[in-house]
């Protein structure tokens, strides 16, 4: 990990990324309790998630290659979850191309709208600004963190 500091309040300095996986897993929590209130579980909404990023809609193999390395699935785990999902109805397919279902769009709206609720609450007395910061500085970490493995 970085040796980069960061000031926790008026408490010891700590890592970034002790700061940041603190964060996470408080988060995760958060968004435990919504699925389990919607009774999906993480890997489906990960994936609903990653084909929204698609676009809502990919070839089969896009759509399993995704899975595969932004879940650190291997393809026939990523399949496995792809066909979940076919199964389950939350995706349908038609000449090769995997597209989301109505359930599974509604599906995703529920748990995103619940999810909403609670970071607003959450992040109401941040500044947006600072907010805004925070991601594209994750996002910038992520990327740089991506091309060194």
């Amino acid at each position: 990990m970085t040796e980069t500091q960061t000031q926790a309040g008026a408490g010891p300095t700590i890592p970034i990324g002790q700061a940041v996986g603190q964060a996470e897993t408080v988060l995760s929590r958060l968004l435990t309790g919504v699925l389990a209130e919607t009774g999906t579980s993480r890997p489906t909404y990960l994936a609903l998630q990653r084909m929204a990023v698609l676009g809502d809609q990919a070839t089969r193999d896009q759509y399993v290659n995704d899975l595969s390395e932004w879940l650190e699935l291997d393809q026939w785990k990523a399949a496995e979850l792809a066909d979940s999902l076919l199964a389950g109805k939350l995706l349908t397919v038609s000449d090769e191309t995997v597209r989301l279902s109505e359930t599974g769009a509604a599906l995703r709206g529920r748990i995103l709208s619940s999810v909403a609720g609670i970071t607003a609450q959450l992040y109401e007395p941040f500044d947006p600004a600072d907010l805004e910061t925070t991601v594209r500085t994750l996002q910038r970490i992520t990327t740089r963190a991506r091309e060194l493995s």
